[in-house]
């Protein structure tokens, strides 16, 4: 449900005399990560290195929907009516995503798998084309997080029967998170993690000022933001993580109507509202994350709504007649005080 996220890391180069800034990078989840860092003196890059990317393989080896062998595959292809022991990770994020399903009514729903392969945003290679009534009433069959029990004491997911989790919405929020908990625990204080365009920042940068990043515009080109008119915010990132969803990636078009990867769970059908993007700040990118899926299904009016209601950090960009127009909450108007607009900047 969850293209590669929109949001691209804005580095400024540290005053002379600054400590230096270093990076480390790599590949995961059909994308890159990167962390740039301030290494204390007792880190070696190299083993850091290899231990970020073990934490991203983890949940890649767990969660990929794209990989036959994962526990999610496993889970999916297990047979009707059985218990699924869980490894841990996996477990803690299927508890997350079911919870915000129970407390979205099922706007966000992490057993679309179904729907989503339908569709052909899936791993499943299929003709882009609008499916019929019947197949999308067939996999709404067997969509609904409520038909998913767990057992917390053995760790353990109920396979109803056809069943499909689609955990690529949370999932590599999680692995940001796994990545600044891995940088923490080896005493690195100033940390600025992305993964496929989702961020994490922790600290200052040697210059003392928070790290920054840039808000992509809607419609700008894909692959790295390289002129102003690409960017729609520049925001501070202290100790807080960034996901963007957005609608103008990963979609097609049949006979002139264009169908976005962002699929209703209660329809079965991708989302025709006019939202273009959704910007969400949080503590964990495992909440950022989904959130922004969430409210991108929600549409502007009801996800801002929801947004207010539950005192979310978020920014929607929305196509009007007279072009893209910004909202937003009062959670994330309260962090745009050091914001710059493209427009503004000098």
């Amino acid at each position: 449900m969850k293209t590669a996220l929109l949001l691209i890391a804005l580095v400024l180069c540290g005053c002379a005399g600054s400590p230096r800034l270093e990076t480390l990078h790599g590949k995961t989840m059909g994308t890159t990560w990167s962390v740039k860092y301030l290494r204390p003196a007792d880190v070696a890059a190299d083993r850091l290195a290899l231990d970020l990317q073990r934490e991203l393989d983890t949940v890649v080896a767990q969660m990929s929907t794209w990989q036959a062998d994962s526990d999610l595959g496993r889970y999916n292809r297990a047979p009707a009516r059985t218990w699924q022991t869980l490894p841990a990770e996996f477990y803690t994020v299927l508890e997350r995503a079911l919870r915000l399903a129970r407390d979205t009514d099922g706007a966000y729903d992490p057993t679309v798998g179904a729907l989503v392969d339908l569709w052909g945003f899936g791993p499943v290679r299929r003709e882009r084309e609008p499916p019929s009534d019947a197949a999308i009433a067939a996999a709404r069959a067997r969509v609904g997080w409520q038909r998913v029990l767990l057992d917390p004491a053995g760790r353990r997911a109920w396979q109803p029967g056809g069943v499909h989790l689609d955990l690529s919405s949370i999932a590599k929020g999680f692995g940001v998170d796994q990545v600044a908990r891995r940088l923490d625990a080896a005493g690195v204080a100033s940390y600025l993690v992305e993964v496929g365009g989702e961020l994490r920042g922790r600290g200052r940068r040697p210059d003392g000022a928070p790290w920054q990043v840039a808000i992509e515009r809607p419609d700008a080109a894909a692959g790295a933001v390289r002129r102003l008119e690409e960017v729609e915010r520049v925001l501070a990132l202290d100790d807080r993580a960034l996901a963007t969803s957005g609608d103008y990636r990963h979609v097609f078009e049949d006979h002139g109507t264009v169908y976005s990867h962002h699929i209703d769970p209660r329809s079965g059908r991708p989302v025709t509202h006019r939202l273009a993007s959704v910007t969400v700040a949080a503590r964990e990118a495992v909440d950022a994350d989904p959130l922004g899926t969430t409210i991108m299904v929600l549409g502007p009016e009801a996800g801002m709504a929801y947004a207010v209601e539950h005192e979310l950090a978020v920014l929607l960009i929305v196509r009007t007649d007279a072009g893209l127009e910004e909202r937003t909450s009062p959670a994330f108007a309260a962090l745009l005080g050091g914001s710059v607009r493209a427009g503004d900047a000098p």
